[in-house]
């Protein structure tokens, strides 16, 4: 939509409010809401906000910043059917000078795709989030710990509770312009997942910030609760964010080469190498909580291992049997409790730097990682990922590569701020130690 024809449907009364959207840096989607008549001047001028009280951004003597509204992301929100909708537009952030603002997650992406393209190409992501629904407490509303059925991979109704739910949540997501190519339920019980469209990467991770918020909203509307929490439950699997990626220049998908082996290109083969590389390094960006943790533990289908592979689900990353315009890579062990601009921006921009390095992978392991024996992991020098949040930040604080690649405000903030979860983790006295424990001694 243009300029001029969201301004006439503000002056119409078509809309009657306006959502700006912004994401923080540990990845809560954050919101003002305008009238629709504010738009004009806000589109020419910006609209201020206090940045200081957005977590991450600056101190409270710096705190006036600027949103811009970016109009390719203009939605009607599904759930106001009422007179003068209200329609949704994600902002960048601008300092009063009128720069791009460093600590802005949706800045930093913006940088990294800049790069691939001065490299001549262009970027694509398809993610695969995964979440669960639960019940609520009637009473006082808060997310009850057990499962809402006992579904598994594939199953429907009247195993599956949440599949009424489902639907609604893709119905909303193509009100809003998704292109959904498959809803279903998980391993897990309670557990879901809904896939939508490979696009290039910026628009990616705004559909993810616009997925969580509506999966979120039409739980609550049907009283229930969804959360992308990685590990909810104990002896069941955890939920990921599988992220698919490929390149394309000059119209071509630069990851295919059907004279190489396996139909994969130099390109490729740097690409994953690149990321196999700086693997330790941004994990604890892709899984940024102490529960991302739990989740990559083996046994439960979740990648442990650094490694990559074709068409084994074992590994970290593997390749789709796919070929052609489709060749591309999924990457599997983030999740979706990740910022998704920063998590995608250190993934592209580790495949860029195994691209400009011509960095080599290890050979694929074929084998299921899973059922390996540690002598053979070690004869194929498979590596682990970090087994803890702070063993991840011990990698990613001294990571020249994360640093630059982030910025100074971002990266000393995010470590910062994860360092802080972390002691506060090891403060608290959980409920396994009080079930191991109390009684024992």
């Amino acid at each position: 939509m243009t300029e001029k024809e969201l301004i006439q449907k503000c002056e119409s009364g078509e809309i009657g409010f306006v959502r700006l959207q912004i994401t923080d840096i540990n990845g809560m989607l954050k919101n003002v809401e305008v009238p629709a008549r504010m738009l004009p001047a806000i589109l020419e001028k910006g609209a201020m906000f206090d940045g200081s009280s957005i977590d991450g951004f600056v101190r409270i003597e710096e705190s006036d910043m600027y949103l811009r509204p970016d109009l390719s992301t203009f939605a009607f929100l599904p759930w106001d059917n009422g007179q003068g909708k209200t329609i949704r537009l994600i902002c960048d952030v601008y300092k009063p000078d009128g720069t791009p603002f460093e600590g802005d997650p949706r800045y930093v992406l913006k940088r990294v795709i800049q790069k691939a393209k001065n490299m001549g190409f262009e970027t694509y992501a398809g993610p695969e989030p995964e979440f669960f629904i639960v019940k609520r407490d009637r009473d006082c509303g808060k997310p009850i710990g057990a499962f809402l059925d006992t579904g598994s991979y594939f199953d429907l109704l009247p195993v599956d509770g949440g599949e009424e739910v489902r639907k609604q949540i893709v119905l909303s997501l193509q009100e809003m312009g998704f292109e959904v190519e498959a809803a279903h339920h998980e391993v897990a019980p309670s557990q879901h997942e809904i896939d939508f469209r490979y696009t290039d990467i910026l628009k990616t991770a705004d559909n993810v910030q616009t997925f969580k918020w509506v999966v979120k909203t039409i739980a609550i509307a049907n009283g229930f609760h969804a959360t992308f929490m990685p590990k909810p439950f104990s002896g069941v699997n955890g939920s990921g964010m599988h992220v698919h990626m490929s390149l394309f220049s000059d119209g071509n998908n630069a990851f295919y080469d059907s004279s190489k082996d396996h139909g994969l290109s130099e390109t490729a083969l740097s690409f994953v190498g690149g990321i196999i590389l700086r693997a330790k390094e941004i994990t604890a960006v892709t899984n940024p909580t102490i529960n991302s943790y739990k989740r990559l533990t083996p046994g439960y289908e979740a990648p442990v291992n650094i490694s990559w592979a074709l068409g084994n689900r074992s590994a970290m990353i593997r390749i789709p049997s796919t070929r052609g315009e489709g060749t591309r890579l999924e990457f599997r062990s983030p999740d979706p409790t990740c910022n998704p601009y920063l998590a995608l921006a250190l993934t592209l921009a580790a495949g860029l730097d195994g691209i400009e390095k011509k960095i080599e992978p290890p050979n694929p392991v074929d084998e299921n990682i899973f059922k390996m024996k540690g002598s053979r992991r070690k004869e194929l020098m498979i590596e682990n990922l970090p087994g803890t949040l702070i063993n991840a930040l011990e990698f990613t604080r001294n990571s020249e590569f994360v640093k630059s690649t982030l910025g100074d405000h971002i990266f000393s903030t995010f470590v910062r701020s994860k360092e802080g979860e972390w002691n506060d983790f090891c403060a608290s006295v959980t409920d396994w130690e009080i079930r191991k424990y109390l009684e024992l001694y």
